[in-house]
């Protein structure tokens, strides 16, 4: 794991473990780690809303002897190239428990933890009854957010009416992003490296006054910014490609919370379970 990594699984941790003021600064910091870099103890409160004391404690509780250390290790990473997806693959070479499945465990117990966390449930949360309502819910994903934005869809399309297809044909992200207006919800879900469909999509889809749901890496994620709603997602781990496992624990959420407060998702998704197993689409064991 580069010192970048380490420096953001620690971050990570302390959002979960760590004082009240520091479960609301670290992901903070996680977020901004460029201001960190270039911003004075009380520059770096102020733009964040916490006490300067909060500041420095972070940097103690990362394990150095006071915020300049740490500013000068985040000034240098950031002029360090962040790791490829074949340098990640080659790290796993160096894993001590043989297979790497320790380390992935650990890193998606963490994840988990973090996805639970009150902020983000309150996001969660906040999506739910404007989802319900919204005329359109288009999702959009490609490469390996493929299956989380086929997954979503896809549920979703069994109980909601306003669920569409994820689009998949060459041009066709353009092509249903073009006819989404402000009454529509479009849930996009990309991670670093950005994939640039679903960044293009999300500013025709802005440019057309659509809201945009962010599931994504950081809130500065070329998706996020100007973004409804940002739901960051941990997605830190070992594995060559950073995990989606809490991608796919977070569109379940979202699908469960609609359920709950729909009058309709029951009805919905038992014709929809009776017409597939009528035409044979069922095998019963």
């Amino acid at each position: 794991m580069t010192t970048a990594e380490a420096l953001k699984d620690d971050l990570a941790l302390m959002s979960v473990t760590g004082t009240p003021a520091l479960r609301t600064f670290a992901p903070w910091v996680l977020d901004h780690l460029p201001l960190v870099a270039f911003h004075s103890i009380r520059s770096l409160a102020k733009q964040a809303g916490v006490n300067p004391n909060t500041v420095t404690r972070l940097a103690k509780e990362l394990g150095y002897a006071g915020f300049d250390a740490l500013r000068a290790d985040v000034q240098t990473l950031l002029h360090s190239p962040a790791p490829t997806y074949g340098d990640r693959a080659r790290s796993l070479r160096a894993q001590v428990d043989g297979n790497g499945f320790a380390g992935m465990i650990a890193a998606n117990r963490e994840n988990a933890e973090q996805l639970f966390a009150p902020e983000i449930l309150e996001v969660l949360e906040s999506c739910v009854a404007p989802l319900l309502n919204a005329r359109r819910v288009h999702v959009v994903g490609v490469r390996s957010c493929y299956a989380i934005a086929h997954h979503f869809a896809y549920v979703g399309g069994m109980a909601f009416s306003n669920f569409a297809d994820v689009p998949s044909l060459p041009g066709s992200i353009i092509d249903q992003m073009s006819q989404v207006g402000e009454d529509d919800i479009v849930v996009a879900i990309t991670y670093a490296h950005y994939s640039a469909e679903v960044v293009a999509a999300c500013a025709v889809a802005r440019e057309n006054g659509a809201r945009i749901l962010a599931l994504t890496d950081s809130h500065a994620a070329p998706i996020a910014v100007g973004a409804w709603k940002v739901l960051r997602l941990p997605m830190a781990g070992p594995h060559f490609v950073p995990s989606l496992n809490t991608a796919f624990l977070a569109v379940e959420m979202l699908l469960g919370g609609m359920a709950v407060r729909s009058d309709d998702a029951s009805d919905n998704v038992t014709r929809f379970e009776n017409r597939i197993r009528s035409a044979g689409g069922y095998v019963e064991g």
